[in-house]
């Protein structure tokens, strides 16, 4: 396949040479393979920021089970959660992994969210600022706080996961490697959308790297097989 360069990242065209505009396409498939998603699951805004801190490096599964111990103990809402002992806090958090430094982390956020009038006290800032505001907080890096813009604010960022660059780079339409920033503001050039449609797509890409676009790939039957050089490859 052939690659351009934007921005300093290499983006290819998927068989169709036309870059990361291909990716529209991309996701009309996966939507015609999976149905819509209905993301994030959650049942509150603040459910979906702690599950954005609880996912990170580790599986969806972990974090749902301490998600779940966290409900049971009545601590998934603001305010019992900023009144929690960091102590208690990190045992019920403890299947998400790394969870003495969640726990620090729910902690002190839950402490900001409370001072900034809950939630809802950011609603009044532009993406730019909204993003900035979440980037300033401890351990919330440009993934996590592009989570929690798109799913717990309806703000038009596009998620870059390692789902997405891996799918990406074994369709040509990105190196896979690029700078977060880079990869981000070049699909959400090419794609031009909204929140919605953001959202959608990212859980797709989601579901599709689990069923099949996974780091060992299940490739035979994938809906995408045409275009992917990673299938075509002789084994």
């Amino acid at each position: 396949m052939t690659a351009a360069r934007v921005d300093g990242a290499a983006v290819g065209g998927a068989g169709s040479g036309h870059g990361l505009g291909a990716a529209r396409a991309v996701c009309a498939r996966l939507l015609a393979a999976y149905g819509p998603q209905h993301w994030w699951p959650a049942e509150s805004r603040f459910e979906i920021i702690v599950g954005a801190v609880l996912i990170q490096r580790t599986s969806w599964r972990n974090a749902e089970q301490a998600l779940a111990r966290l409900r049971a103990a009545g601590a998934l809402a603001l305010a019992p959660m900023a009144a929690l002992d960091r102590e208690a806090l990190a045992g019920l958090v403890r299947p998400a992994g790394f969870y003495r430094q969640k726990a620090a982390r729910l902690g002190a956020i839950s402490a900001w969210l409370v001072a900034q009038g809950g939630c809802e006290g950011l609603d009044g800032l532009d993406d730019a600022a909204l993003r900035a505001a979440w980037l300033a907080q401890p351990g919330i890096g440009p993934e996590t706080a592009d989570a929690i813009a798109l799913y717990a604010y309806d703000r038009p960022v596009f998620v870059v996961d390692a789902y997405a660059r891996r799918l990406l780079a074994r369709l040509g339409l990105a190196a896979g490697d690029e700078p977060y920033e880079t990869l981000r503001a070049a699909l959400e050039s090419a794609l031009d959308a909204g929140s919605d449609y953001y959202n959608e797509f990212h859980a797709l890409i989601v579901a599709h790297g689990k069923a099949r676009c996974g780091v060992r790939p299940r490739c035979d039957g994938c809906v995408l097989a045409g275009d992917c050089a990673h299938a075509r490859a002789p084994r």
